[in-house]
């Protein structure tokens, strides 16, 4: 071949290479910005979500599962048996990301062996009687069962959930010991119990009622001695979980009333009014800027254990509760500096709860220059108050009725120079010296650090609680509620206690 072939092949070879690298770049950023959840989804070793599911739940969870794994690529690992014999599995192994019983009673033993964190809820089912299409032996009550010509299937009360069920309520009709004797099979799931009817191993068993919409040829015999509240199913996330934030996005899923619900609704559970789907979804909080130190920390550790946006609007309590009123759809919580300000938007909301209380002090500069140890001695010639605007914020509002109670406020409203919709920006203009005393929180005084000195205001009326609750037109709902567990943590209540709130939240 001529040296100038050979010199042309040489560049023409590398030159070809760059082109088609060029190509495969350009496929490869047309795929990832035209659908980029796709490309991340389909992450090689991605680690499995790992369930521990009642039997009688595999319908609707396996069939979410799978639509789970297709839209992102996040493989479900699922271990089906009976709840109790799920729990103490998953008590040995001591790993795994979710749990979902045949009932909510065995998330309350979870609970108490320190095994579970958040949980979800999901749907309800009730226990009835499966027998052959037709009703051939005529179940029609308990007494029915202990006939010598009915063959019974029970599933183990120690072992299925739906056991435990009949074995509390049986119990108390008095039906439960000689049906536990005679019964002809004894199953540790009830997806067993309801087969045996199916092939005509036994002529009845006590099966949730959606287990019978999911195997043919059986129908339901709902029998008075089993009547009683539904049981309720939930998942949780196991505190074994080393990927929290992953299994709190199935859980999600599972419980979203336009993803894994349908599914639930499908099989005939009665299901939950779930939150709207959103992988990442945002919770809007409203909160009074003075609780702002006391929050925040929780609501970032929040955001990184459940994969969310919590935006948050901090300010006086009258802005924000104007700002309610200008706003059709609202926050999805509201923490109020005081519970004046939560009546007046209170039939947006949820039953409020009261977490916390702060009480008002004068503040002054560090050394106290100017004397000033009580309400009246804001009066003195020449001082430069400041005070909450009472038509912006709580403390303001505090402030005008702890002073008029205190017989001073004619007295120390002549040397009022600024009245604020925060207690932080009172306490900025006492820290440059562009004032010489204010009124605020005790809150405000512990975040100002040794900059200030407190004195206390001797008055019952000058202490305000702060009620925090869910809004009633949040798309998420539950996820909301978890936050607000969160605020309501032991963690939580230190790091108030840290900034001199008093805690007022008995249920924790």
């Amino acid at each position: 071949m001529p040296a100038s072939l050979r010199r042309a092949a040489f560049v023409r070879g590398p030159l070809l290479a760059l082109m088609l690298s060029a190509v495969a770049l350009v496929g490869l950023l047309v795929v990832l910005f035209a659908d980029p959840l796709r490309w991340f989804a389909s992450k090689p070793n991605q680690p499995p979500v790992v369930v521990y599911c009642a039997a009688g739940l595999k319908g609707p969870v396996e069939r979410i599962a799978k639509e789970y794994e297709a839209e992102y690529g996040v493989p479900v690992q699922i271990q089906y048996g009976g709840s109790q014999t799920l729990l103490a599995q998953l008590e040995v192994a001591g790993r795994g990301d979710l749990y979902i019983p045949g009932d909510d009673s065995y998330l309350t033993a979870a609970r108490n062996k320190n095994l579970i964190a958040e949980t979800l809820p999901l749907a309800a089912m009730r226990p009835v009687v499966a027998v052959a299409k037709g009703n051939p032996k005529q179940v029609l009550g308990a007494d029915d069962l202990l006939r010598g010509d009915v063959k019974v299937s029970l599933a183990n009360p120690d072992a299925a959930a739906v056991g435990a069920a009949a074995r509390e309520r049986l119990g108390k009709s008095g039906h439960w010991q000689p049906l536990a004797k005679k019964a002809a099979v004894s199953r540790t799931t009830v997806s067993e119990s309801a087969n045996d009817v199916r092939v005509g191993g036994a002529d009845a068993a006590i099966v949730w009622d959606v287990t019978v919409r999911q195997v043919e040829g059986l129908e339901a015999v709902e029998l008075p001695e089993l009547a009683g509240e539904p049981a309720h199913v939930a998942a949780a996330v196991l505190r074994s979980s080393e990927q929290p934030t992953a299994a709190l996005r199935f859980a999600r899923y599972l419980g979203a009333r336009d993803r894994g619900l349908r599914r639930f609704a499908d099989q005939g559970f009665r299901t939950v009014d779930g939150d709207a789907w959103a992988e990442t979804p945002e919770i809007r909080l409203y909160a009074g800027a003075m609780l702002r130190p006391a929050i925040e920390e929780t609501i970032q550790e929040f955001e990184k254990r459940e994969g969310v946006k919590v935006t948050r609007v901090y300010n006086g309590c009258g802005i924000l509760v104007a700002q309610m009123r200008g706003d059709a759809r609202g926050p999805d919580a509201y923490f109020a500096c005081d519970v004046s300000f939560m009546r007046q938007v209170e039939e947006r909301f949820e039953k409020p709860v009261t977490v916390s209380a702060n009480e008002l002090v004068i503040l002054v500069p560090k050394g106290n220059p100017h004397g000033i140890e009580k309400l009246e001695d804001l009066g003195k010639p020449g001082l430069r108050v400041g005070v909450g605007n009472e038509k912006q914020c709580a403390l303001g509002v505090l402030t005008q009725q702890t002073l008029e109670t205190g017989k001073v406020e004619p007295l120390v409203a002549k040397n009022v120079k600024v009245r604020s919709p925060t207690g932080d920006l009172l306490v900025n203009e006492l820290r440059t010296g562009a004032l010489d005393a204010v009124i605020a929180y005790r809150s405000n005084a512990a975040a100002a650090g040794d900059a200030v000195e407190a004195k206390p205001v001797q008055l019952p009326c000058a202490v305000a609680e702060q009620p925090l609750a869910v809004g009633k037109t949040s798309d998420h709902k539950h996820t909301t509620a978890r936050l607000m567990d969160a605020l309501r943590s032991p963690e939580s209540r230190r790091r108030f206690e840290k900034y001199a709130f008093t805690w007022k939240d008995g249920a924790r």
